[in-house]
């Protein structure tokens, strides 16, 4: 069966957190370094996590973790802590990436990926970012507009497959969303499409009605058999941090999400909310956006982002 396609890219991960580095995470490795391990140690690392957007919760159960290991590994100096806290931090990313793991026997191409979230998280670019990375490894890609709310989605969305040279089915503005995406699956399996990436359109998750179309999408792909294999991919912008956090549990709740595209990292010195989302949610972030253009995207690894986080290789 035909995965998601997950290269690593450490220098792309890198400079997607340079701005987390120097705001904060920078900052722990100065302060753990010759610094005395005593309680106001411990309360200046809970300020410097929540502020970076890793949530009082997440905070609080990572903190809590570490300090533990401290007692039961007789811990005596603060590098120590440095190694527990990054340790635990890759310990709660890679928990969410098992929880996330969906498999099944089926060698059934294609792979349909149906890209949800709210609007102006990136969802169009991102889906474009993800047909580059598959086209890059050979794979047919197919694209379908299926966000018909918005007659510019359908255009912004054709545009990119133009550029990418990738297969587009669209309807008319206001069509029904789930006939796009039937025409879609029908249209990749005629072609021999490896990839099917949907493109839905950007709602607010309060919008029950709206949530109830796309899984109206998901019942249409599910009857047919070629999309036994479907996905669905949260895309977030993370430089809303904790409100970004929120959306996620609007979705996962109501979709059973199986990962999340992280937009925009690169922009912001929040990302401590990767771990908040691995930890609230057991979301895995699969990928995260390094950039405007269609190569600035990589896949998501643990200890990659942990290192890239605190400046270490």
């Amino acid at each position: 069966m035909l995965r998601f396609l997950r290269p690593k890219d450490k220098e792309k991960t890198d400079r997607a957190v340079e701005k987390t580095r120097k705001a904060w995470f920078g900052r722990v490795t100065t302060m753990l370094r010759g610094a005395r391990l005593d309680e106001s140690l411990w309360d200046d690392l809970e300020e410097i996590l929540i502020s970076a957007d890793t949530g009082v919760a997440t905070t609080q159960v990572l903190l809590g973790r570490v300090r533990q290991r401290v007692i039961d590994e007789g811990a005596d100096h603060t590098e120590s802590v440095l190694a527990f806290l990054k340790d635990e931090m890759v310990a709660i990313l890679a928990a969410a990436e098992a929880d996330g793991a969906k498999t099944d026997g089926s060698e059934q191409n294609p792979l349909v990926l149906l890209v949800v979230g709210v609007n102006g998280v990136g969802k169009t670019t991102s889906i474009a970012k993800l047909t580059q990375l598959y086209k890059k490894e050979g794979k047919k890609v197919i694209l379908g507009a299926a966000d018909t709310f918005r007659a510019a989605a359908i255009e912004q969305l054709q545009s990119w497959g133009h550029r990418l040279d990738a297969d587009v089915i669209a309807h008319r503005p206001d069509a029904d969303p789930g006939a796009v995406a039937f025409d879609t699956l029908q249209a990749a399996k005629a072609r021999g499409a490896d990839v099917v990436i949907i493109d839905t359109a950007g709602r607010l998750h309060t919008k029950v009605n709206l949530m109830e179309e796309i899984k109206k999408i998901q019942r249409v792909l599910a009857r047919r058999k070629e999309g036994r294999n479907q996905r669905v991919l949260l895309a977030l912008d993370a430089t809303t941090g904790q409100n970004g956090l929120h959306q996620a549990h609007a979705f996962v709740d109501a979709l059973s999400c199986d990962g999340a595209i992280l937009a925009k990292l690169d922009g912001t010195a929040k990302g401590g909310v990767v771990v908040a989302i691995a930890y609230e949610l057991k979301l895995p972030v699969l990928y995260i956006g390094t950039g405007e253009q269609p190569d600035d995207f990589a896949a998501f690894d643990p200890r990659e982002f942990v290192d890239a986080l605190f400046g270490e290789s």
